[in-house]
């Protein structure tokens, strides 16, 4: 395996990003980038990113977790951010993209966790609590679904597939920007185009699409569905605050709320806010969070 690193360099001076950079092994030569902010006695929310974003999408969310006495996780995908990033998109899979998590959430000891998962960080994440019930006590979901090629794959999902797929240029920053109601700044888009100094590095998420489990022959599926199951039975809570602007997932809340035990009486919102919801809502998502939590 072919792994890159992002030069340092690419990443000095962004805007509201002044989090110290922390690393674990996750297996496969591989290292991951992490946020930790916050008391580490408090309790943690794990902050799951999706394509083509890092941790950087959790700017304005993070701080407010901290002051209210929470500790913040919040880890840069394989592929994305900080973290290595293999060259070939065949060294890509769902179940690797899991397992490098899974062994973030073992190095790290991580227990007592809040889930906050959007788009893949939602595809990953809830993979991982249904896996692993024992390290989590709650779940939010923020425009984000688990896939079992079981429902209709919207077009919108279609072109952008085919988009990662064929375009021959990938502006990362301006994908970010298109999926939100609030346009970044030129800034912020340069900090989401900061991972990836060329093409070289996009391989990740160039891939991302195409590997949504959207087919009964996917490898992912059994997996998926097997996960599906035991939110079917997830007594915890879960609560589901998402974006209603979002063409492709902004209605995905439903069939969460109605499948997950959990949802039920919990105070689900959906909201003036795009794809990328913590860069259009972020600070009032955090707010909501910690008022349910209890620390608000």
């Amino acid at each position: 395996m072919q792994i890159l690193r992002t030069p340092e360099s690419r990443f000095d001076g962004l805007p509201d990003y002044p989090f110290a950079p922390r690393y674990v092994d996750v297996g496969d030569g591989l290292r991951v980038h992490y946020v930790d902010e916050g008391p580490r006695s408090g309790p943690t929310m794990l902050l799951l990113h999706g394509e083509p974003t890092w941790s950087y999408l959790y700017r304005k969310m993070i701080p407010v977790f901290a002051t209210a006495g929470l500790r913040a996780i919040a880890p840069d995908l394989v592929g994305f951010g900080k973290s290595d990033k293999p060259a070939r998109e065949s060294d890509y899979s769902y179940a690797r993209h899991v397992g490098w998590m899974r062994r973030l959430l073992e190095a790290l000891d991580l227990r007592g966790l809040t889930l906050f998962g959007q788009d893949w960080g939602s595809l990953i994440g809830l993979r991982l609590a249904a896996e692993n019930e024992d390290r989590f006590d709650r779940i939010v979901i923020g425009n984000g679904f688990l896939p079992t090629a079981q429902h209709a794959v919207p077009p919108a999902f279609r072109i952008w597939r085919a988009f990662a797929r064929y375009s021959p240029v990938f502006p990362i920053g301006r994908i970010v920007a298109s999926g939100c109601v609030t346009k970044p700044s030129s800034e912020v888009i340069r900090a989401y185009d900061a991972p990836f100094p060329s093409r070289a590095y996009k391989a990740g998420a160039r891939v991302f699409p195409a590997l949504v489990p959207t087919s009964e022959s996917d490898p992912a599926v059994e997996a998926n569905r097997a996960a599906w199951r035991t939110l079917g039975r997830w007594e915890k809570p879960f609560l589901a605050l998402f974006g209603k602007n979002d063409p492709i997932l902004g209605r995905a809340d439903k069939m969460l709320i109605d499948h997950i035990p959990g949802a039920k009486g919990q105070p689900h919102e959906r909201f003036w806010g795009g794809h990328f919801v913590q860069e259009d809502r972020g600070d009032y998502i955090a707010q909501r969070i910690v008022k349910w939590t209890g620390r608000g």
